[in-house]
């Protein structure tokens, strides 16, 4: 028996992820995709790439909670501010929601006003989110009706970090993310910083000391970060490089590399290994690679995180949030080989 489920934002670089992923799933049958700026055109004019899995699927318009009456689970892939619209009606009328959108990430209702510039108009529901990184916090996603699927950038530095914060193995405060990512977290549509004769040779810096993803990643991997993200001249990927001080000064490189490989003996998608990790080997796979190194010169800890921000980063992490809400096996329909040359 497969789910019936729906997709909001479908015509978006995550949502056409996310048909690409579900065409593989065994247990999910897309019902309904919605993509507001493409309503009424077919899946395969706007990704020709759709056109084996959907030659008759096309994009509805997003016509609220009654588009998605009685489907067993539905994603979100909406702007940020749409799906606090949308939940609160939609939540009575499906099996599960699985949010992709920053709408409900945060647990503290007051971080929206200073870090999204606006307050969250249903603060009532956000405990009633479980976060969606399977890695760090699996056990409230089984079974969940609401989940917020963590982002890429929130997704690589959370997996780098938190295994140490947890430890104690590092200081929790003062630890500074670096992070690079393909043009394609931007979203389809062009903007002036993000077409191609801007992003194309170039390498910029961006949401320097004020970046919205900042209390995210904070909150998932319980420590103070500094946060800057970087535009690269990529389509996909993400690297972050993350700095913190250890809590032992004797600690080694072998021994910050046997903890994290410890912390993801038994994860299928999370790899540990000594060389350093490179977004190609992650591109199309819903595998993060991670390394570390101590530096007894400076006394600095850094751990390295590379992934595609559209699979583990976004679609691929929905779908593995989704297979633990609906009780199946969780790696079911994810890739875990990356495309390579």
């Amino acid at each position: 028996m497969a789910f019936r489920v729906g997709i909001a934002g479908a015509s978006g670089y995550t949502g056409v992820e996310l048909l690409r992923l579900c065409a593989a799933h065994p247990a999910i049958e897309v019902m309904v995709a919605t993509g507001d700026s493409a309503a009424g055109a077919g899946a395969a004019e706007i990704h020709p790439s759709l056109a084996a899995a959907y030659p008759d699927l096309r994009f509805a318009a997003l016509d609220g909670p009654a588009t998605f009456d009685g489907l067993d689970l539905v994603f979100l892939c909406l702007p940020h501010g749409r799906s606090q619209e949308l939940v609160p009606g939609l939540r009575t009328r499906v099996g599960h929601i699985v949010d992709l959108g920053a709408d409900f990430r945060l647990k503290d209702a007051g971080l929206y006003p200073t870090w999204y510039g606006h307050a969250h108009t249903c603060p009532e529901l956000l405990e009633e989110f479980a976060f969606g990184i399977p890695e760090l916090f699996r056990e409230p996603l089984r079974g969940a009706p609401l989940i917020a699927a963590a982002g890429c950038y929130v997704t690589s530095a959370a997996l780098a970090l938190a295994p140490l914060v947890r430890a104690g193995a590092v200081v929790a405060e003062g630890i500074v993310v670096d992070a690079a990512s393909g043009v394609s977290g931007a979203g389809r549509a062009p903007t002036a910083t993000t077409h191609f004769g801007s992003v194309n040779e170039s390498f910029r810096a961006y949401g320097l000391l004020d970046h919205r993803h900042t209390p995210e990643i904070e909150q998932a991997v319980g420590a103070q970060v500094l946060f800057t993200p970087h535009l690269a001249p990529m389509t996909r990927g993400l690297l972050s490089t993350c700095y913190a001080r250890p809590t032992d000064r004797t600690a080694t490189t072998d021994d910050l590399i046997g903890l994290l490989a410890d912390f993801y003996a038994d994860e299928p998608f999370v790899v540990v290994g000594r060389e350093s990790p490179s977004t190609k080997a992650t591109l199309g796979a819903n595998t993060a690679m991670i390394t570390a190194r101590v530096d007894p010169r400076t006394g600095w800890v850094v751990v390295l995180s590379a992934l595609d921000n559209l699979v583990k980063g976004a679609s691929g992490q929905m779908v593995q949030c989704a297979n633990l809400a609906l009780g199946l096996e969780e790696t079911t329909g994810l890739p875990l080989v990356g495309v390579t040359p």
